[in-house]
């Protein structure tokens, strides 16, 4: 079953400082039919303006990952970690018994677009641990390229403390690939640009697709694309 979340569905936001969108329930917007798929909690696609970002503030028992797509994003948090990352840097923060942190755009004239995701980890009351990593660009050319594995590996960035698997990719126009998948587990995928069909379902930029009881699916990209997709269980 593929189940299509266009664009317009998403809850959009401008706060001044920082805009985007929410593709589940978060923060002040709450819709009781939208607030998970699988483990996965947050899907918010954000621009955080110049010399503005996010203040201290706490989470727990939360797996956070921050794919940054283009400008500079910098975290810093109470275990004492800090880190600035551009495109191709994954930031994953693993919130466990609790951790406060802040994430700020250091750039005074670029803004920073990111995505923002948010999984329940697969044990809770874990000590909170925090990584970033960088994924070679170049190899999301005309591939599904594994960015975030339970266990960091298959050279992806990070490593996640869920049973799950982000993958990024960037699609020629008329280019297809095929996502084999066991017929029990869960697919997410978000459009971050260009149009493409997902099995029956076409996309566009800003659209997303929860999909399940499928053991395979077909990505063809209409013109070039470039796309986040989940593998859940």
């Amino acid at each position: 079953m593929i189940q299509v979340y266009p664009a317009e569905s998403a809850h959009r936001f401008d706060h001044g400082w920082l805009r985007g969108s929410h593709i589940f329930s978060f923060g002040e917007y709450y819709d009781p039919d939208n607030t998970a798929f699988g483990p996965m909690r947050v899907c918010n696609d954000d621009t955080i303006f110049p010399g503005r970002g996010f203040g201290a503030h706490p989470h727990s028992d939360m797996e956070i990952v921050s794919i940054i797509l283009s400008g500079v994003l910098r975290h810093e948090d109470n275990l004492g970690n800090v880190a600035e990352s551009t495109f191709g840097g994954i930031q994953r923060m693993s919130a466990g018994t609790g951790v406060i942190h802040t994430e700020h755009n250091p750039s005074q004239d670029e803004p920073v677009r990111l995505l923002q995701l948010w999984f329940m980890p697969a044990v809770r009351g874990k000590e909170p641990s925090y990584r970033a990593g960088k994924f070679p660009a170049e190899r999301l050319d005309g591939a599904l390229l594994p960015v975030v594995t339970p266990d960091g590996g298959e050279g992806s960035a990070v490593d996640i403390g869920q049973d799950l698997t982000i993958y990024l990719g960037r699609l020629h126009a008329g280019q297809s690939e095929i996502f084999r998948q066991r017929p029990d587990r869960r697919i997410f995928v978000y459009v971050i640009e260009g149009t493409l069909s997902a099995g029956e379902a076409r996309l566009r930029y800003g659209d997303s697709a929860r999909i399940s009881g499928e053991e395979q699916l077909r990505l063809e990209a209409e013109e070039p694309a470039f796309i986040m997709l989940i593998d859940l269980p």
